[in-house]
């Protein structure tokens, strides 16, 4: 696990390809991001299916209450089968323009 601190944001890479030991170090380190938007960048994973991601929707949810954003960053799935409640994109660099985008949401009360 690679983390990077920029601004309001962490990006945590996963940096061994496996996603559900990645998410069970993410879980038990949740306290530790809870203030932070979190970017996980799960892209070395190449067995990633959509029901791994839909097993962590629990903690997207549980992100969202402390009124901050969870965005997955991963290739090779099929984003239009993606639940709306779970942040899904191909790319860092979207990842980021998402969280600036419900920062000016939840700033403007929405």
């Amino acid at each position: 696990m690679k983390v990077e601190q920029k601004g309001h944001t962490t990006i945590i890479r996963d940096t061994h390809g496996n996603f559900s030991s990645f998410i069970e170090k993410l879980s038990d380190q949740f306290n530790t991001y809870k203030e932070q938007n979190l970017i996980l960048d799960v892209t070395k994973d190449e067995n990633l299916s959509i029901n791994n991601l839909l097993e962590v929707k629990d903690l997207a949810k549980k992100h969202k209450k402390e009124n901050k954003t969870l965005v997955f960053v991963a290739e090779n799935i099929d984003f239009n089968a993606i639940p709306d409640n779970l942040l899904v994109v191909p790319t860092v660099l979207e990842a980021h323009d998402i969280i600036e985008m419900e920062e000016i949401e939840r700033d403007l009360g929405f």
